[in-house]
């Protein structure tokens, strides 16, 4: 009788990845691209990812941060690298795992159908947001910027209202609804959302480029599976090029690590 083959392995890995389930939180910067090629990377790699969604910044139980201090299990985070910083102070971040994903630039949008006003430079962008009287953005990094940055710039009229909402889909929502009259946000947020249509990116003296980067969690109980996912993500494929370019997005260029 011959003797019984010898198992390599390869099977019995192939079985346990298959059986792996990761969790994600995602901000909204790149989920349009995360839900478009997410099932590519499932079908490849045979390990299942289950997605939560929150906040980069902010606060309250919507934000990303919240969510890990209070018991919710992630494998990995999607988030803006401003909220990934403060994820790293809090000791929730795997050292060496950041990888920087996209950027996206600070748009603005109004309803569809709506008349689009010219924003090319500071003069144009304060006349149009002066005409909008309410103006809507998410209260993550983008609207923190916009609070804190573009309108103090712009020395606006009290007129002129910023609403915050906790999440970009609910700004849109907001704007969709005629409960404020433009919305500014990263263009990625913008570009995906039905009843809306982008005017054009912020001047470049008002400008804020975000860079959507993907970490593994401190305490994830897949680390490997974790870097799977993030590897599919930051490479070079055709199916994650095309995506990357229909959010309006771009590659990280030369980013340095946190």
């Amino acid at each position: 009788m011959s003797a019984p083959r010898r198992n390599s392995g390869r099977g019995t890995e192939r079985g346990a990845a298959a059986l792996t389930t990761i969790k994600v939180i995602i901000s909204g910067g790149f989920a349009a691209v995360y839900r478009e090629v997410l099932p590519e990377f499932e079908r490849s790699a045979g390990i299942k990812v289950e997605t939560g969604s929150g906040a980069s910044e902010g606060i309250g139980p919507k934000t990303i941060r919240h969510q890990l201090a209070n018991g919710i299990k992630a494998d990995v985070v999607i988030l803006s690298r401003e909220g990934l910083r403060t994820l790293i102070e809090d000791g929730r971040i795997r050292a060496g795992s950041d990888t920087g994903l996209a950027t996206a630039p600070l748009a603005a949008a109004v309803r569809a159908s709506c008349p689009k006003p010219d924003i090319g430079d500071d003069i144009a962008l304060r006349k149009a947001l002066i005409a909008a009287g309410q103006i809507v953005a998410p209260s993550s990094t983008s609207g923190q910027f916009v609070r804190d940055k573009v309108f103090p710039k712009l020395n606006l009229p009290d007129t002129v209202k910023l609403k915050l909402e906790a999440r970009g889909t609910e700004a849109a929502e907001a704007l969709r609804a005629g409960k404020a009259n433009f919305s500014i946000g990263p263009t990625s947020e913008l570009v995906q959302e039905s009843g809306i249509e982008l005017v054009g990116l912020l001047p470049a003296n008002l400008q804020l480029v975000q860079t959507f980067t993907a970490a593994v969690v401190s305490d994830s109980r897949a680390p490997e599976a974790a870097m799977r996912l993030i590897g599919f993500l930051a490479s070079d494929s055709d199916i994650l090029r095309a995506a990357i370019e229909r959010a309006g997005m771009e590659r990280p260029r030369g980013e340095a690590s946190c």
